[in-house]
């Protein structure tokens, strides 16, 4: 309904732009439509302020048309200056009003944005910065918004070079340190417009019969996929004790948790504090959990980002993505089992290629939820980068080495945080048209 009311809205603002302007635009058609077509809603601003108002006056001196608001008619303040009325200004004006109807030249700007294609970091895990898309495209957010949104699951790190290259507008990330290593090593210009989750989402599963503490771990070994979590090496360095030199680490196989806890010389296990100690817990598997947040480590979960020439090119798309995102991210809040339900309706859709359950999938964004909901400090609203956060996490990561090999990333540019504080009320809620 909102694009056919954008459609026959710059039909109109044609109409009115031949009938001001008589046969010499006629002569110019084409290029008049092209433009019209564009930019609908400032072109029907400048026909009705600068065409046909001007022509009645040369026409009609005598008019008294203006007389309502004590002025001589002319449209103009007996001092000269020209007056705007309410009208003109809602014609004008692409700014989002709570209650208000979605203008119809942002309806436009939208739409000219094209298909906007997200990524999601893992499959449609009830997550965050997946289940929010998810729970907004679900809803009809993004539609009311005039955006055609193009969700497609994918997985973290294989999404960064296309949403560099512009292949893809949007997609998640594991942790703001990813992302600004990434846009480091490739000179990639990436751009986090919400950081989620305030803390590390890693925790250190720790087989209890095999250490009964932290430093206990000296000389054993622990599992890990792809590599050490950054957050766990700051921790284990906090009590003195660095990768390769006081415990060792060897490449774990797949994804599933119960497995890995049976890999025999293996000693502890990093996992999500949403994944894998839900499923050691449902089996009735005994651990202990250390969490890097419990050391003063800083770390961030849940990002959703895009790239700066998406960004500059078409702004108002980018803020109404993100509008509608965490419009999806406070219902996601509100909701969290009827949620994790709709991401498992989706998941099941896809074939369920990574064997995700129903009770995993609670556990995760029940627990994911609350995190959010705990990080967020009094006076910011969910999903708000903290430069000051953000730029403590790659502190503390460069401490102990984690950017040894590819250079300490930067943080400027690599965030925005004014563009979601635009985007809430200041009772926390998000701007929502009516």
């Amino acid at each position: 309904m909102n694009r056919r009311r954008a459609c026959a809205a710059s039909l109109i603002a044609l109409a009115l732009v031949a009938t001001a302007c008589g046969d010499d635009a006629t002569d110019s058609t084409d290029d008049a439509a092209t433009t019209d077509v564009t930019e609908p809603a400032e072109s029907t601003t400048d026909a009705s302020d600068d065409g046909a108002a001007s022509d009645a006056d040369a026409e009609d001196p005598g008019d008294t048309s203006g007389a309502d608001d004590g002025g001589d008619g002319d449209g103009d303040d007996d001092d000269g200056t020209e007056t705007t009325t309410a009208t003109d200004d809602a014609a004008m004006s692409t700014e989002v009003t709570a209650g208000e109807p979605f203008p119809a030249g942002r309806c436009d700007a939208n739409q000219a944005a094209g298909t906007i294609s997200y990524l999601s970091g893992f499959d449609f895990a009830a997550t965050a910065s997946i289940i929010d898309i998810v729970i907004a495209d679900h809803n009809g957010y993004y539609d009311e918004l005039c955006l055609d949104v193009e969700i497609t699951p994918s997985f973290s790190t294989a999404n960064y070079p296309l949403v560099a290259a512009n292949d893809a507008q949007f997609s998640s990330s594991g942790s703001f340190s990813e992302l600004a290593t990434f846009s480091e090593v490739n000179e990639a210009d990436l751009v986090a417009l919400a950081v989620e989750g305030r803390v590390a989402i890693d925790s250190l599963m720790v087989k209890p019969d095999q250490a009964d503490s932290l430093e206990a771990l000296a000389g054993q070994t622990i599992g890990v996929k792809g590599k050490l979590p950054p957050s766990i090496a700051a921790m284990m360095a906090t009590i003195g004790l660095a990768e390769g030199d006081d415990f060792d680490t060897v490449l774990l196989d797949g994804f599933d948790p119960l497995a890995h806890w049976e890999v025999d010389g293996v000693s502890a296990v990093p996992g999500w504090k949403s994944n894998e100690p839900g499923t050691l817990e449902r089996s009735g598997v005994a651990f202990d959990l250390y969490d890097p947040a419990d050391f003063g480590i800083p770390g961030s979960f849940g990002l959703v980002y895009t790239n700066r020439e998406f960004l500059d090119e078409h702004p108002t798309a980018a803020e109404d993505f993100m509008r509608a995102t965490m419009r999806g991210l406070a219902d996601a809040i509100a909701d969290p089992e009827g949620s994790a339900a709709i991401a498992v309706d989706l998941i099941n859709g896809n074939g369920n290629p990574n064997f995700l359950s129903p009770e995993g999938e609670t556990f995760r964004w029940v627990t994911d939820a609350q995190l959010i909901t705990d990080t967020t400090p009094a006076g910011s609203f969910p999903g708000v980068p903290d430069p000051a956060a953000l730029a403590a996490e790659i502190e503390a990561y460069e401490a102990v080495g984690v950017y040894a090999e590819t250079g300490t990333p930067q943080t400027d540019g690599r965030f925005d945080e004014s563009l979601l504080l635009g985007l809430y009320a200041d009772d926390g809620t998000v701007i929502w048209p009516g």
